[in-house]
């Protein structure tokens, strides 16, 4: 049998995709499963096992027919899309069976679970949404550590709307460098930001730190982020990286639904936010101008929950 998925084009999705996309792949244990995707959500799959074929998604129309044809025929096809290219290329495809996620925005489940679903309604299943799983290429060469790595995530491709302060970024890196050594971290987008956070270092005098913000491959991203003991982020793609790997996160969240993109099953996780009139809002730029669901969070709440996480990670038993 030959299975076709194509996969959801963000980093966060496509990270929380992956437990449906496991239950998928159980199900059709013995077949060929090719994906589809954008060049940022293949990448999640590049070492997994199970994986056939893996194959860039063009954005240009005609290259989707050339794609379909070049692909051949198919038993099922899943999408975890739902655009107009999507639509266009489910069209293009030949499959004896197609399916696609549509998301039904008046249910608010946590999107894991939105995807599962999908993944169980297609099939006729009752798979649980289990662990969100990344599959590593083994390193020959494992990280030393000096002292245990926090690790700072200030960018948010989604808009500016979901941008913590630098300033505040940079007094919770002053404080806990002390403790940890630090990495920042970020896309080429996000230089600016981390450039920020690391000139308040310097001013600070702090020297313990590396900002490898638009310097990584995700690959790489996804290696150093593995070897994080703490990791403070907004409501991005690498928070689900780490929740992947159990890194204790502290989450920042501003006008986007916590219920719905939060990490999921990590217990070593605490969520910080505002609860405004306006949240959530999910409008990538603040309509009211101010954006106080990010502004009004301040340096000292992010380090009063990174020290209630250190202390219940204790009690637990997961750190000494």
């Amino acid at each position: 049998m030959r299975i076709l998925v194509e996969l959801p084009t963000w980093l966060g999705d496509v990270v929380m995709a992956t437990p449906a996309i496991e239950n998928l792949m159980s199900f059709h244990n013995d077949s060929e499963v090719i994906l589809i995707g954008s060049s940022t959500s293949i990448e999640i799959f590049k070492n997994h096992p199970n994986i056939s074929k893996i194959h860039v998604l063009d954005k240009r129309y005609l290259s989707l027919f050339n794609l379909a044809r070049r692909l051949g025929k198919f038993d099922n096809f899943f999408s975890f899309r739902n655009s107009f290219r999507s639509n266009v290329f489910k069209l293009l495809i030949s499959s004896r069976r197609k399916f696609q996620f549509i998301d039904m925005k008046e249910n608010k489940l946590h999107n894991v679970e939105k995807y599962n679903n999908f993944v169980n309604q297609s099939l006729k299943t009752n798979f649980p949404a289990g662990h969100l799983k990344i599959f590593q290429e083994k390193n020959s060469n494992p990280l030393i550590k000096v002292k245990p790595i926090l690790g700072l995530n200030p960018g948010a491709s989604y808009g500016s709307a979901k941008r913590w302060s630098t300033g505040e970024f940079g007094k919770v890196a002053e404080i806990l460098s002390k403790s940890y050594d630090i990495i920042i971290f970020g896309g080429l987008n996000d230089k600016d930001d981390a450039l920020k956070i690391q000139n308040y270092l310097i001013q600070k005098g702090v020297s313990n730190f590396q900002n490898l913000s638009g310097r990584t491959s995700l690959t790489e991203l996804i290696y150093n982020i593995s070897n994080t003991d703490l990791f403070i982020t907004g409501d991005t793609g690498p928070m689900h990286i780490a929740a992947s790997f159990q890194i204790p996160t502290v989450s920042i969240f501003g006008p986007t639904r916590n219920d719905e993109t939060s990490q999921w099953l990590n217990k070593k996780n605490i969520i910080v936010k505002k609860n405004l009139i306006c949240q959530p809002c999910m409008k990538r730029v603040c309509p009211l101008k101010h954006n106080n669901c990010m502004r009004l969070i301040n340096a000292e709440e992010v380090l009063n929950a990174v020290d209630s996480l250190e202390l219940n990670l204790r009690i637990k038993g997961f750190v000494n």
